[in-house]
């Protein structure tokens, strides 16, 4: 019997799985599909593809269908999936490393949810903290939906929930620093 030949499809991806382990320390060849991860994340009700199924769409070659699937912005980021994995492929990340990808190739599947990701992270990085009535302004008017959940703002102003001005924090320079490392890591992107 002579040698295995691998599909084309995961062969001509092997590219990508190298770049996810060199730049982002995820291995997905160590997953062995054991569905942990699964089976305790809380988003993947809202996922059409679970955690695992996306970890072995990746290794069979299907990098296209994983970065343009809704799963990889349904993912909460709470780190369940890595913490159950018996392999420590550290699924979180590979999620995380999916949206960053996704993002780069121009494939981002829900355009609300990375809006979103944008502005809450644009948030702390101005103020060190959440504005959650500016982020909730922003994301209302660069997504069309001007009077989204304008309904629960009053009831929140008054049990003192929401604040008009946004709070800083005392040390803006340590959160500058780390916003500086993970542009770093990521390339020069933020």
């Amino acid at each position: 019997m002579g040698p295995i030949q691998l599909s084309m499809t995961v062969a001509s991806s092997q590219d990508f799985r190298d770049r996810l382990k060199k730049e982002y320390g995820v291995d997905v060849s160590l997953c062995y599909q054991c569905g942990k991860c699964s089976a305790g994340c809380p988003a993947a009700f809202a996922m059409e593809h679970t955690v695992r199924q996306m970890l072995r769409m990746v290794q069979s070659g299907l990098v296209q269908e994983s970065l343009s699937s809704y799963s990889i912005w349904s993912c909460a980021g709470c780190e369940t999936c890595s913490t159950r994995c018996p392999r420590q492929v550290d699924p979180a990340k590979f999620m995380e490393a999916l949206r960053i990808e996704a993002k780069k190739a121009g494939l981002v599947a829900d355009k609300n949810a990375d809006l979103f990701n944008d502005l809450f992270l644009n948030s702390v990085k101005d103020t060190g903290r959440l504005h959650e009535v500016g982020m909730i302004a922003r994301f209302n008017i660069l997504s069309g939906q001007l009077f989204k959940d304008a309904e629960h703002a009053p009831g929140l102003f008054t049990q003192g929930k929401l604040s008009i001005l946004p709070h800083k924090i005392k040390n803006t320079e340590a959160m500058a620093k780390i916003f500086a490392n993970v542009q770093k890591k990521r390339g020069g992107k933020s």
